[in-house]
């Protein structure tokens, strides 16, 4: 604390100054139904509980304090207008520096109705001076608070330790002049910051911010583009970008659909996964819920890490890469597409102005790349190999069929590599509809045939005429690829289950706040077969998905379950005190340690047994010899998984 003493903040109309939100008064009208003296901004700190302020428009309303002067908040006291307290739960107090609030972080959110008629106390976990602070009124409620209190003393302070809403991290967005995102072709400018670690890391930027996705744009929760204005890393994921994605995840009731996904393909040791991080996401004051904070899939070192083509690579040698492709039934929303035998691909890399023009050289080199491939695929006699590289495809293919993807082949990206005439597949994207999540399919696990047969996906019939026969001919190779991963340990029920419970404790807190604030759990919302009512029903629905999927393609491909602990060592691993502990290792291996969401947390060669220091928390370990081989397992600081063979 500086050398001035924590008080009260009280508006003198000089010094402190109350502002807000427009009320009636506010309007020249004559239809004005409330009185320049009654339910204004300036009754919420008259001190009277019987008074309250009534803001004239429904949603992103606030009222609050022009302080003067910086002030660090060290507690808030606030009261609900008599008879409606419900319509403070999910309120934010917020401070800032700009008067706009552009740069505003919140201070406290009230995760629970509060009492009637006293002020309810809460100390403030801030180390940061602001000179505005405001309360702003949850979606649809005109704020109706009665009183706010807030208590500080005068200073800059720091940023080492401000509010986080719940143990996952915070990212909150203001736009200038609380514009609000509308449209998936035009960007708006803001300003995002970020805070994690329980507060202690804050990064701000300014920020571009769009619209994005499919159905999910049609979503009362909105998914989002973000550009930001410099490159970097956020929340350690690999990836140094300016470009990010919040993905609502508003269908998927569990809200970990993709993260789950995400893990099957890196177990399939896919070449990139996109890496995520699921995170509470505030707008323009508003708490907006539980989402997916995850890369944009672009071409850089730790997304696709390919040699992007540049817009002087016309001829010879630099025409052949590299791209990035979406075979994309919605092709004809997006700028550069074409038809190769009527399958639809978008361009998605390079993306520069000159590829417009269908006979741009790099346009019409990988449209010729394409019409191979779907051409000799499509044919009654598929000749694909010199095509395709069928290591991506089948890993692809089966991260689909696991996860009962009905829309595997709706949408599916490809890249090309410099001087590679190859296709390979992936990366993997938008698992909403996985995991026995959509009427369309269920159940899944009933079928006769793979899950893309079968299912609603309207992908049109060359496409799916062209995996079929791709399929088809790769049978034993995929029915091989399946037995190898079930023989090696990466595919267990014990694991996905371990990774799904850590999910679940780690976003328990957020899932809560989301289902508040989005009351869907009793709804049937987009292709939803069935609504539980329940978060833990809707986890239980992935829990058992799992388990019988892994049973249907166990029968599918031939691998017999019995034989599955035939090959495993006797790998002994546990933590204890901040440490990890590894037992029976008898050759020199790399173990590597990542969270679920696949960030990096650290590695070590070895060729013993080890002791290293770990911090608390669900991690995967990765354990490679020379041969390249792997064992997986997971633990966390109650549990202890199995180690695999490698």
């Amino acid at each position: 604390m500086l050398s001035q003493e924590v008080k009260q903040l009280v508006p003198d109309g000089e010094t402190i100054k109350v502002i807000g939100s427009l009320y009636s008064v506010d309007y020249d009208t004559d239809t004005a139904s409330i009185s320049e003296t009654k339910n204004t901004r300036f009754e919420v700190f008259d001190g009277l509980l019987n008074t309250f302020f009534s803001s004239w428009e429904r949603s992103y309303t606030w009222v609050g304090l022009d302080l003067g002067a910086q002030y660090v908040i060290t507690k808030i006291a606030y009261c609900p207008r008599r008879h409606n307290p419900d319509r403070l739960q999910l309120g934010v107090f917020e401070g800032a520096n700009q008067p706009d609030f552009g740069d505003a972080v919140p201070l406290f959110i009230i995760k629970d109705v509060p009492e009637e008629n006293v002020m309810t106390e809460q100390v403030v976990i801030n180390t940061r001076g602001y000179r505005y602070v405001r309360y702003v009124s949850p979606s649809e409620k005109r704020c109706n608070i009665a009183e706010i209190a807030f208590f500080g003393y005068q200073g800059v302070g720091n940023e080492t330790n401000l509010f986080q809403t719940t143990n996952i991290p915070d990212v909150i967005i203001h736009t200038e002049n609380a514009e609000e995102v509308t449209s998936k072709e035009t960007y708006i400018k803001g300003i995002i910051s970020f805070i994690s670690d329980d507060g202690t890391n804050f990064y701000r930027d300014s920020l571009e911010i769009k619209g994005r996705g499919n159905a999910s744009w049609t979503f009362p929760k909105k998914p989002y583009r973000l550009k930001l204005n410099t490159s970097t890393r956020i929340f350690d994921l690999p990836a140094k970008a300016r470009n990010w994605t919040l993905i609502n995840n508003y269908g998927d009731k569990t809200l970990i659909r993709n993260v789950l996904a995400f893990d099957i393909s890196r177990r399939f040791e896919m070449p990139y996964t996109p890496a995520c991080k699921l995170v509470n996401v505030y707008f323009n004051g508003e708490y907006k819920g539980c989402y997916q904070f995850c890369d944009h899939i672009d071409i850089r070192q730790y997304r696709v890490d390919i040699d992007e083509i540049q817009p002087a690579d016309t001829v010879g040698e630099n025409l052949t890469g590299g791209y990035l492709l979406e075979m994309d039934a919605r092709a004809t929303q997006e700028e550069i597409y074409y038809y190769s035998n009527s399958a639809p691909f978008v361009i998605k890399k390079p993306d520069f102005e000159e590829m417009l023009d269908p006979n741009h050289p790099c346009r019409l080199y990988i449209k010729d790349i394409t019409d191979k491939f779907v051409n000799n695929a499509y044919s009654r006699n598929p000749v694909f190999r010199n095509y395709l590289d069928i290591n991506t495809f089948m890993k692809h293919f089966l991260i689909n069929e696991l996860s009962g993807n009905p829309d595997s082949y709706w949408s599916v990206f490809y890249y090309k590599k410099r001087n590679d005439d190859k296709l390979y597949t992936g990366p993997v994207w938008d698992f909403d509809l996985a995991f026995e999540n959509d009427r369309r399919i269920y159940p899944i696990n009933d079928k006769a045939d793979w899950a893309w047969i079968v299912s609603g996906s309207i992908a049109n019939s060359v496409v799916k005429n062209t995996v079929y026969n791709i399929t088809k001919a790769l049978n034993d190779d995929i029915a091989q690829l399946w037995i190898q991963k079930r023989n090696d340990g990466s595919i267990t029920e014990e694991n996905f289950m371990a990774v799904i419970d850590s999910c679940v404790e780690e976003i328990a807190e957020s899932q809560t706040l989301n289902f508040i604030r989005w009351n869907i759990l009793n709804k049937k919302v987009h292709l939803n077969f069935q609504a539980l009512g329940s978060y833990e029903a809707e986890i239980d629905v992935v829990r058992e998905y799992i388990r019988e999927r892994i049973r249907w393609i166990d029968r599918k491909t031939g691998f017999d379950s019995s034989n599955e602990q035939v090959n495993r060592r006797n790998i002994k691993l546990w933590s204890q005190n901040s440490r990890i502990n590894i037992e029976g290792i008898d050759r020199p291996v790399l173990i590597e340690m990542t969270d679920i969401t696949g960030r990096t947390l650290g590695s070590i060669a070895a060729d013993g047994n080890i002791s290293v220091p770990c911090k608390r928390g669900f991690m995967i370990i990765r354990i490679s010899d020379r041969r390249n081989s792997s064992l997986q397992g997971g633990f966390d600081d109650s549990k202890v998984y199995k180690i695999f063979n490698f």
